[in-house]
């Protein structure tokens, strides 16, 4: 079954902030989302019947795109297809992304009291999604990249995250899909789950005990930038981890105190987020 596209004049309509929208601006939108649901090319007419709009003014729309460069038109066939020039303008916002600024700062002022590789990461449906990652300078150490979906219910990051919900909110998430058994010691009764990160939650930190990998630990905090939960994490081999546990809780804490208030936000404008204190430090 396809998605069926909003029309744009039907999306402006739906909107609760104030000012007004610009139905041609969202029709832009709709364009492209057409192309990365459907990712070939299209005739006029085509995407004019899956954007439920006249043929003009579908024209119209094209028209525009293609004298910006944004799509390009086949000489024999017609058919229109978006250029790179869309990708490489995402690609420089995302590189100035406040949300990932933050997180590779956070994960930095994290990793140089510890050493250990970190994370920072969101929830992204039924998964954890690393926005930013410090790699550890230890020989053995976990290797993860940014990018990785890793599990909420079997890492500490992905239990912070779900510390940081509304209790209906965390339920609704857990139960999108079955829990998979990670390892022996990984939780799939969500009762149970829930429980354990109500705990970790009231006392401040979450941690998984080779629930996710063999051998492998996490220490995790969370909190909000703006409206957003976010998740920072330390992982490392469970020996090392277990040795320095102490340490290590003291050294995430502190870090959470320098990242959030009291009542675990940064702030309510996601575009104001309060910096970590001191440089970051590259990777060797």
């Amino acid at each position: 079954m396809r998605e069926k596209i909003v029309p744009p004049d039907e999306r402006s309509k739906r909107g609760v902030g104030e000012g007004t929208t610009v139905p041609a601006a969202a029709r832009s939108m709709a364009l492209f989302e057409v192309f990365a649901r459907e990712r070939r090319e299209l005739t006029k007419s085509e995407l004019a019947r899956l954007m439920d709009l006249p043929e003009s003014s579908c024209s119209d729309l094209l028209n525009t795109l293609y004298d910006l460069g944004y799509v390009s038109r086949t000489a024999a066939s017609k058919r229109y297809y978006p250029t790179g020039r869309l990708l490489h303008a995402a690609t420089l916002i995302s590189e100035n992304d406040p949300l990932g600024l933050f997180g590779n700062e956070a994960a930095s002022l994290l990793g140089q009291k510890v050493d250990e590789t970190c994370t920072f990461g969101i929830v992204d449906a039924a998964r954890t999604k690393l926005l930013s990652v410090y790699e550890g300078a230890h020989r053995l150490r976990y290797v993860v990249n940014v990018g990785d979906r890793v599990s909420l219910h079997g890492t500490a990051v992905g239990k912070a995250l779900l510390g940081a919900l509304p209790p209906d909110e965390r339920g609704r998430v857990l139960r999108l899909q079955p829990l998979r058994r990670l390892t022996e010691a990984t939780t799939i009764n969500v009762a149970k789950l829930e429980k354990e990160i109500e705990e970790d939650r009231t006392r401040g930190w979450y941690q998984a005990r080779e629930e996710g990998a063999p051998g492998v630990w996490s220490i995790a905090i969370s909190g909000l930038v703006g409206t957003m939960p976010v998740g920072l994490s330390m992982i490392g081999p469970a020996d090392r981890m277990r040795a320095n546990e102490k340490r290590y809780v003291e050294a995430i804490l502190e870090v959470r105190a320098t990242l959030f208030d009291r009542d675990g936000s940064n702030g309510s404008d996601p575009m104001a987020v309060r910096r970590p204190r001191g440089r970051p430090r590259r990777n060797p």
